[in-house]
C-alpha cells in the first residue's frame, strides 16, 4: 500500500477492525476504495476494514496468531461459548461475549486465569479499554461477559459484587422531522426500497426485525404485524397503517416473495448491507446530509407517537422494552412540551 497510509487496530459497531488513516485527497480514497471489504464510518469519518489475517497481511500487521489467547485460555473460551449456546443466548450475545473474554485473557496471556483478581480487572479496563478510546457501551459488555464466565465457573479469586460496570452515557436518541420522514420514504421510485423503509418507520421495527419478517407475518384481517423472537427472544405486534398495507399488496403483487417478506436476488434474506445502502442512496437523493442510521427511523416513530399524545406504556409495548425507563427516554426529545415554553429573552 501507498506509504501515505497508516493503520489503527480498533473497535467499531462492536467488531475489531482496522481503521484506514491518511490525509484527506481524492486520489487516496479511491486508492481506499478499491480495497475489498473497505467500509466508510460515517460517525467516526474514518475508512476501516475487517481485522482479518488477509487484511492484516495486506498492510503488513502483526499476524492475527499473535494475537490469541495461550491454548489453556482457547479452552475457556470455548467452554464460555458452549455455556451460552446451551442457554440459548442469540449469535450475536455469543459472539460479543466471547470475543470479549478472548481479547481479556490475550491481555493476560501469560497468567493463570484462575488466579485472576479484582485488580486485574481494573488494570485491563485503564490499560486496554480506556487507553484505545473504546466506548462505555463496550466496556459494559466486556464488564458483563467476564463477569458472566467467572460466575459460571465459580471463581473464588473474583468478587463479583464488587465488579462496577462504567456509568452509562446519558446519550439522547437522534430525532427526524415529519418532514424530513417524508423525504426518505418518498425518495425511492423502487418499490421494494420504498415499502422497506416505511415499515421500519410506521412499525418502529429493528433492522432484524424487519428483515427476518415473513409474507405471514403480516396479518391483514387484523391489521398487524407480528414481530417474533426479537431482542430478548420476545414475540409482539404492531398495528399496520391502511397506508402501508396498500404498499405492502402492491408490492407483494409486484415482487411475490417466497420465503422471507423482503428478499435478495436468490431468494435468501436481504442483507443488512444492502438495506444500509437503500437508506443512504435515499439520503443522498433528498439531500439529506445528517448521519442518519435505520434505528433513526424507530427512534423517531416514537417520538412522534408519543407527541401525538399515545401513552408510553403504549409505546413501551410497540417498542417491546422491558423497562418503562428505557421508553422514557423519549420524553426528553419530544419537542410538543418544550414548543409551549416562552423564552423570557422574547420578552426583553
Amino acid at each position: 500500500m501507498p506509504k501515505p497510509f497508516s493503520y489503527k487496530i480498533g473497535i467499531h459497531r462492536n467488531q475489531k477492525v482496522i481503521f484506514i488513516l491518511f490525509e484527506k485527497d481524492s486520489n487516496l480514497i479511491q486508492e481506499v476504495k478499491k480495497i475489498q471489504g473497505s467500509i466508510w464510518s460515517q460517525s467516526k469519518k474514518v475508512w476501516y476494514v475487517l481485522d482479518t489475517e488477509y487484511n492484516r497481511s495486506l498492510f503488513n500487521l502483526e499476524p492475527l496468531s499473535y494475537s490469541l489467547p495461550s491454548e489453556e485460555g482457547i479452552k475457556h473460551v470455548q467452554k464460555f461459548s458452549y455455556w451460552l449456546k446451551s442457554k440459548r443466548y442469540s449469535e450475536n450475545t455469543i459472539k460479543t461475549y466471547t470475543d470479549a473474554l478472548k481479547s481479556f485473557l490475550v491481555f493476560y496471556n501469560t497468567k493463570d486465569i484462575l488466579t485472576i483478581t479484582n485488580e486485574d480487572l481494573v488494570t485491563y479496563n485503564n490499560e486496554y479499554i480506556i487507553k484505545n478510546n473504546l466506548s462505555h457501551s463496550y466496556q459494559n459488555q466486556l464488564v458483563n461477559a467476564i463477569k458472566l464466565y467467572f460466575k459460571t465457573i465459580q471463581n473464588i479469586s473474583l468478587e463479583l459484587d464488587k465488579i462496577h460496570r462504567p456509568k452509562r452515557e446519558k446519550v439522547l436518541p437522534n430525532v427526524l422531522s415529519k418532514e424530513e420522514v417524508k423525504k426518505i420514504l418518498e425518495a425511492h421510485v423502487n418499490l421494494k426500497h420504498r415499502a422497506m423503509l416505511s415499515l421500519i418507520y410506521s412499525c418502529g421495527l429493528r433492522r432484524s426485525e424487519l428483515l427476518h419478517l415473513k409474507s405471514t407475518d403480516i396479518d391483514s384481517k387484523r391489521n398487524i404485524v407480528i414481530i417474533r423472537q426479537s431482542k430478548g427472544r420476545k414475540d409482539r405486534i404492531a398495528p399496520l397503517s391502511p397506508k402501508i398495507l396498500d404498499l405492502l399488496r402492491d408490492y407483494y403483487k409486484m415482487y411475490k416473495p417466497k420465503n422471507y417478506l423482503f428478499e435478495g436476488k436468490t431468494e435468501e434474506q436481504y442483507s443488512e448491507q444492502s438495506l444500509q445502502s437503500v437508506l443512504k442512496q435515499a439520503l443522498k437523493k433528498v439531500n439529506i446530509t445528517k448521519p442518519v442510521t435505520l434505528h433513526w427511523l424507530r427512534h423517531s416513530y416514537a417520538t412522534h407517537l408519543l407527541e401525538s399524545g399515545t401513552d408510553l406504556r403504549y409505546i413501551q409495548e410497540l417498542l417491546g422494552h422491558n423497562s418503562s425507563k428505557t421508553t422514557e427516554i423519549y420524553t426528553h426529545v419530544s419537542t410538543k412540551s418544550l414548543q409551549q415554553i416562552k423564552s423570557p429573552f422574547d420578552d426583553l
